[in-house]
């Protein structure tokens, strides 16, 4: 079974953080701070220039970061031609921090807009090549066979 550490993490840090391998992972962070606020936390310089660890804050969870370095198989989706996974935040408006991301260099890959599931959402990429949807929750989402036939009438 799967549990908590009995030690504390460092401040800042939650139980599951995503950790991003960037082509860049010092200008990432740089984005990331433009596009989503984040707050960073720490820095662990590396061989060469690059990121050994890096760890950021976007909305009070932690994001991980480190410099791609395909010699240790730290492969960045840029290298890989795309990505399978997708952050998801959740925000109070998502046409502002699409907006916002925009601006910053992210690339609209799924417009915004209502979804049946009760969401308004939108999905970026960044200039790193990883995927973020982004949702505002909504009020009366679908229910139990509400959201069965919203699905099958999407």
């Amino acid at each position: 079974m799967i549990s908590r550490p009995t030690t504390s993490l460092p401040e800042g840090m939650s139980f599951l953080s995503p950790h991003l391998v960037c082509a860049g992972a010092s200008d990432a962070i740089e984005f990331y701070k433009k596009a989503f606020d984040a707050i960073e936390m720490m820095r662990l310089p590396g061989r060469e220039g690059k990121l050994a660890h890096a760890a950021i804050s976007i909305l009070g969870c932690s994001v991980m970061l480190v410099d791609e370095d395909i010699e240790y198989g730290m492969i960045s989706p840029k290298t890989l031609g795309g990505t399978p996974v997708t952050i998801h935040i959740g925000v109070s408006d998502v046409d502002a921090a699409v907006a916002q991301a925009v601006a910053a260099g992210a690339m609209v890959t799924m417009p915004v807009a209502d979804m049946f599931w009760g969401d308004r959402y939108g999905v970026i990429q960044d200039p790193f090549g990883h995927l973020w949807s982004i949702a505002t929750p909504g009020a009366n989402p679908p229910r139990g066979e509400d959201l069965v036939t919203a699905m099958q009438n999407a």
